[in-house]
Formats: C-alpha cells, sequence, structure tokens
C-alpha cells in the first residue's frame, strides 16, 4: 500500500515538510559514507530554513495544548482507559515542555558555528564544496564514520524537541481519522466536507500495484482526488477507470 497526505492548511504543510526532513536525516546519519554524512549536513540546513518560520514552534506548542485540553476532557468518562489516557497526555507534556524550553527558533544555536555556517553559504552552489573551496570540510570528511556520526547527532541535539514535538503532535493528528473504503467513479471522487468542523489532514492510502497516482486537492468545504496514471514518457493521464482507494480525515 502507498500513502499519500495532503495538508488543508500551511502550518500542517510546514510540519509535514520538517517531518520528511528529519525522517532522511536520520536516514542518512546512520550510513557510514562521507557522500551520506554530506547530504546530512544539507538536510540540517534545510532543517533549519523550515524551521526559521516564526510560527513553527508557536503553533506546535498551541496544537499540542489543543490536544491535551481534548484529551483531558476524556477523563472519567466509561470505557475510556485512564492509565493509556495518562500515558499519552505525558507523551504531550514532555514535548511540550522540551519544545517550550528551547531558546530562540530551532538551530539557532548553530548559527554560530562558523563552520558549519561555511559550509551553508557554498553547499547549494553546484560543486562549492570541493576541496580546494572547503579544505577544512574536505578533511572533516576524511574522518572514520564513528566520528563523523558522533558530530553530527551532536549538531542535531539542538534540534531534537522539535523533532519530538513533531513526532507526537502529527502522531496524534493521524489517529484522529479513521480510515474508510472508498471508490472513485471514472478515476474522480469529491466530497462535501462537514461544516463546522475543521479538518487538517487528508490520508489517501492505494494498492501499489494498481500503478496510480492521486492528483489531490482540497479546502474547508471540498475535497477532490483525481486518479492518474504515467504514460510511457511519464506524464500523468486521467485513469477513466474506477479506482478504489482508502480516506481519512483527520481533525
Amino acid at each position: 500500500m502507498v500513502l499519500y497526505e495532503y495538508p488543508f492548511n500551511e502550518s500542517i504543510r510546514t510540519m509535514l515538510r520538517l517531518e520528511h526532513l528529519f525522517d532522511r536525516l536520520g536516514q542518512l546519519v546512520a550510513r557510514d559514507a562521507p557522500v551520506d554524512h554530506h547530504f546530512a549536513l544539507a538536510t540540517l540546513f534545510e532543517i533549519m530554513d523550515v524551521a526559521s518560520r516564526a510560527d513553527v514552534k508557536s503553533d506546535l506548542l498551541k496544537e499540542l495544548e489543543r490536544h491535551r485540553t481534548q484529551l483531558q476532557g476524556y477523563r472519567g468518562h466509561p470505557g475510556v482507559a485512564e492509565a493509556a489516557l495518562d500515558e499519552v497526555i505525558a507523551r504531550i507534556d514532555r514535548a511540550f515542555d522540551g519544545l517550550n524550553q528551547l531558546q530562540g527558533k530551532a538551530g539557532q544555536a548553530l548559527a554560530g558555528n562558523d563552520w558549519l555556517m561555511s559550509i551553508r553559504s557554498r553547499i547549494n552552489i553546484p560543486g562549492g564544496t570541493c576541496e580546494f573551496d572547503l579544505p577544512a570540510y574536505y578533511a572533516w570528511q576524511q574522518h572514520a564514520p564513528a566520528q563523523r556520526r558522533a558530530d553530527l547527532r551532536g549538531w542535531m541535539t539542538t534540534l531534537l524537541p522539535l523533532a519530538e514535538a513533531l513526532q507526537v503532535l502529527l502522531g496524534l493528528l493521524r489517529e484522529t481519522g479513521a480510515p474508510q473504503r472508498m471508490v472513485a467513479p471514472a478515476g474522480h471522487y469529491q466530497q462535501s466536507l462537514q461544516q463546522g468542523k475543521l479538518y487538517q489532514l487528508m490520508r489517501v492510502r492505494l494498492d501499489d500495484s494498481d500503478g496510480v497516482v492521486p492528483e489531490i486537492s482540497g479546502h474547508r468545504l471540498l475535497i477532490s482526488i483525481r486518479f492518474m496514471r504515467p504514460d510511457a514518457e511519464g506524464r500523468l493521464r486521467a485513469t477513466g477507470t474506477d479506482a478504489s482507494f482508502e480516506l481519512a480525515l483527520c481533525a
């Protein structure tokens, strides 16, 4: 199965981008090759760029508080496992406190590292990090993998509260959506959304053997999914046939 996610607002869009970057960073740091650690640094700088938006931290704190308040309201309800509820609220509290204690914007501490910033200033220039441009960086790439990995993990430390808050919040958000099996007649599906309910994320799950790609659009009143299939040159064409998929709307 292949999962596609579509955010309904810019805040969730930014959080999904950061989650994607943190996932990539974790995979690259775990490898040994210098080229993988080069791209791990490039990803670290991308996270700093995305996280430098002033509202990312405040949006995360606000959403974590909203979920905590919502969950607190379930206390004492029949059928609610208090121990499980306490565990989830404790995770939210840890993520909230860790992010709240982070001084300034995520990655701000790294901005004071002149060596890292010299790499950042050239990493987007084609071939700009060659050994004759940045000999100190080239020398670092010759270090043992374990030493490079330790350096990378040290630089990542200041970003970990952001990563944890994202993991907790997006996990809670995804759990609010119950997947339902749907059919798109002639490859096109539309659904009006319940007025007064603010959805934040749409999740579309497809069987990868179908070979189709969803083109998704949506806003607070209507969602639309058109199922496409790439032709021999990779251009997407409407399938024109019924398509089965799972849909979850998360609030």
